[in-house]
């Protein structure tokens, strides 16, 4: 996952806004977020969450993923539908979306590291138990 870069997602609402020509309390109202936080977000100073990220890209008017590829949520042209899912899941909290996205980006990161076609120690005792072959997951 890429590191988060807060600055720069402050600077690119900043322009979003700017280009919707919407004041910084129209744009917090829409949002349903005050008017300090998002000048501190504005200014790179507070790392919104996604649901706030959702409610952003709402009152602009813009794609929810352009927020989460700014904020490091989501790899620029990922095609991994499952971060997509976990951070558009409204059941989740945020916190438990991050250790999600953590976690799937470990087992994701582990895997590209092992040599294609070897199982893990778990997956092949994993087939012994059952009995039955376990498919790759990939």
């Amino acid at each position: 996952m890429s590191k988060l870069d807060v600055g720069t997602l402050g600077e690119y609402i900043r322009e979003q806004r700017h280009a919707a020509q919407l004041s910084l309390r129209q744009l917090a109202r829409n949002a349903g977020v005050s008017n300090p936080y998002l000048s501190q977000v504005e200014r790179g100073l507070r790392n919104p969450s996604a649901e706030i990220l959702t409610q952003i890209a709402a009152a602009l008017r813009i794609s929810a993923e352009t927020l989460y590829v700014r904020a490091g949520l989501l790899e620029e042209q990922d095609a991994s539908r499952v971060r997509t899912a976990i951070v558009r899941d409204s059941s989740l909290t945020e916190r438990q979306r991050r250790a999600l996205l953590e976690i799937y980006s470990a087992f994701v990161e582990e895997n590209s590291a092992r040599p294609v076609g070897k199982d893990t120690p778990d997956t092949a005792a994993q087939a012994t138990d059952t009995g039955t072959p376990v498919a790759e997951a990939g």
